[in-house]
């Protein structure tokens, strides 16, 4: 009898290390909630801040999950491309609308309206371009029509492969054509300025700050802020010209993806949660401008007075501005071909 009661209480013993052990299993499983945000070469430093802000906030309304986010960042084009050669991101924060526009084109992530889905075309902030000028603007540079001139050297992402990059061609462009009717040889001589052309913006930020490379660094309003800040406010001085692009930053969720890695609600609470005054004032702080009115109104003095146009008044859509400008054979590379004769 004894050793039927020892075998038992053995079996029962087992039977519940089983249990226990097959329930924290469980758990584990279910606790572990991962996000991959894929964004621009130049967000790292805000996503970095947003992101443990949600993280705490979802995981605090949702006690059984522990919600991770991810990020990817590269040039905006290229993350587009990692994502349809089979980056399995679940939410896309870039620079550009055409680089998320592809994921429906090319490959079918998206619904064709994914502009739609959230509020002011799925884009809860923006920007514009400004010029970094080193220490004392030794070249004099406030618009534009300055940086046209022989002296002067400039360094910006390549159009071909940043978002970054296309907004400055077209920021340029689009100032040049509102007061000059030469506005294609202005543009020549504009991109013969150019000392080099890196992949992202990070690439060109490190060849103007670390290299020591070129007059101006043209990038983002936001990112030029930034790197002021970061590298001495006192060794920089930030120029808004005054006429200028803007600059949408659009998101969306990447159907396809969140559907595969069961992330769809979280994915869309996460870009919702974008347009929240909380991570409104946060994007503020980081320079952008951003669509909440109050927020904006608060952090006025950041943003100095520019006449904003929009892409579509001065050059059509984007599928004509691609297909015109950046397209092989298009007006970008006429220009370069023509700079090296």
């Amino acid at each position: 009898m004894k050793i039927v009661a020892i075998k038992n209480k053995l079996l029962s013993g087992v039977i519940s290390l089983l249990f226990f052990a097959c329930l924290n299993a469980y758990s584990a499983g279910a606790l572990a909630v991962e996000l991959l945000n894929s964004s621009y070469d130049i967000g790292r430093e805000l996503f970095l801040s947003l992101n443990p802000k949600f993280e705490k906030q979802w995981n605090e309304q949702n006690p059984q999950d522990k919600l991770t986010i991810k990020q990817s960042h590269a040039g905006s084009s290229k993350q587009a491309l990692a994502i349809l050669h089979g980056l399995r991101a679940d939410v896309v924060t870039y620079n550009q609308v055409t680089d998320i526009q592809i994921l429906h084109d090319r490959g079918n992530l998206i619904p064709a309206d994914w502009q739609q889905r959230l509020p002011n075309n799925s884009s809860p902030y923006y920007s514009t371009m400004a010029f970094l000028v080193r220490k004392g603007n030794p070249k004099h540079i406030q618009s534009w029509e300055d940086l046209v001139r022989s002296d002067v050297q400039l360094v910006f992402p390549n159009p071909k492969t940043s978002g970054n990059g296309r907004y400055t061609y077209l920021a340029a462009w689009g100032a040049f054509q509102q007061k000059n009717p030469q506005a294609r040889e202005l543009m020549l001589r504009f991109l013969q300025n150019v000392a080099v052309f890196d992949t992202g913006g990070r690439g060109a930020t490190t060849s103007f700050i670390e290299r020591g490379i070129g007059d101006v660094l043209i990038s983002f309003e936001s990112e030029v802020n930034n790197i002021r800040k970061q590298y001495g406010e006192d060794n920089y001085q930030v120029i808004v010209p005054p006429v200028n692009i803007l600059a949408e930053f659009p998101v969306t969720w990447v159907d396809k993806n969140v559907e595969k890695n069961g992330t769809e609600t979280v994915a869309k609470a996460y870009l919702n949660y974008l347009y929240s005054p909380a991570a409104q004032q946060i994007m503020a702080s980081f320079n952008y401008r951003v669509i909440d009115q109050d927020v904006m109104k608060a952090q006025q003095s950041r943003f100095p007075a520019t006449k904003l146009f929009r892409l579509e008044e001065q050059f059509g859509s984007w599928s004509q501005v691609m297909k015109t400008h950046f397209n092989t054979g298009g007006t970008l590379e006429q220009l370069l071909k023509e700079g090296r004769q």
